[in-house]
């Protein structure tokens, strides 16, 4: 699944290349993309804008020229392209948003899981399960220590799966937890209200710098992600910790194991990273 990386470089696509573009018209071959009435949709967007593109997490926000927002979570493998107007449709393309400059915006997603929903602008937490319990963004301005400190030590949960949860946290997914993880030394079964203020300290240093590191790299490329120009990440290439089953520590070259962790494939160093 796009992880917030992977997600930000996609929305730094479509404002390189939609930004400005007008919808005249809107093609649905799957149907099920749509959250709500398919119809409705198509007769809300046509004729709009697209006048800028947001993200919260790891859904992309496409604000429109009429005062809505379209709402779109990639889910698995979803994927957006921008083609000549008269391109055929791509054997798992969604949705097709033809534009009145001759090009069509494109989403395409093997696994069909990913969803868009059209909702005034201003109403997404509202509207959309899951934004509006969003948590903030793993940036230095939204991510305080005082909170990662407040909400760990209200919890007595594994700190993986925590880290995982979008309320908590928004944007850190399975590939990202593991990195910051051995990069702070923290086992992923280690309890949250076991880790001390400077053990979360540097957790919070690791996340906001990891995923600005990525988000520099255009995001992970682990099976089909790419963006928007048909480019795949570059950040597989730096991971520490993710993918390197067997392969030595790249602190104490023991080699690093893989178990799972609340159902989620885990990578860690043995020697590294304690549980507590």
């Amino acid at each position: 699944m796009p992880e917030l990386p992977e997600v930000e470089t996609v929305r730094a696509g479509l404002s390189a290349l939609v930004q400005g573009a007008t919808i005249q018209e809107v093609v649905v071959p799957y149907p099920k993309v749509i959250t709500g009435d398919v119809d409705q949709f198509k007769a809300q967007v046509l004729g709009s804008t697209f006048e800028r593109f947001d993200r919260r997490g790891k859904y992309l926000l496409f604000r429109l020229s009429n005062k809505h927002t379209i709402v779109s979570h990639l889910r698995m493998e979803g994927q957006y392209s921008v083609e000549p107007i008269e391109a055929k449709p791509h054997k798992h393309t969604e949705i097709i948003f033809k534009l009145t400059d001759d090009r069509a915006l494109m989403y395409n997603d093997t696994r069909r899981f990913g969803r868009l929903q059209l909702v005034e602008t201003g109403q997404e937490g509202q509207a959309v399960d899951g934004l509006g319990k969003l948590g903030p963004e793993p940036t230095a301005a939204d991510l305080k220590l005082d909170y990662m400190v407040k909400i760990f030590q209200k919890s007595h949960r594994m700190v993986k799966p925590f880290l995982l949860d979008q309320s908590k946290i928004a944007g850190l997914g399975n590939i990202y937890t593991d990195e910051v993880l051995w990069q702070s030394k923290i086992h992923p079964e280690s309890l949250t209200d076991h880790l001390s203020p400077e053990q979360l300290a540097t957790l919070r240093t690791n996340i906001i710098a990891e995923i600005k590191r990525a988000i520099a790299e255009h995001g992970t490329t682990v099976h089909s992600f790419s963006n928007i120009f048909g480019k795949v990440g570059e950040f597989q290439n730096k991971l520490e910790a993710y993918g390197r089953v067997g392969e030595p520590c790249h602190r104490c070259g023991t080699p690093m194991i893989k178990f799972k962790v609340a159902q989620r494939g885990t990578t860690i160093c043995p020697v590294c990273q304690v549980k507590q």
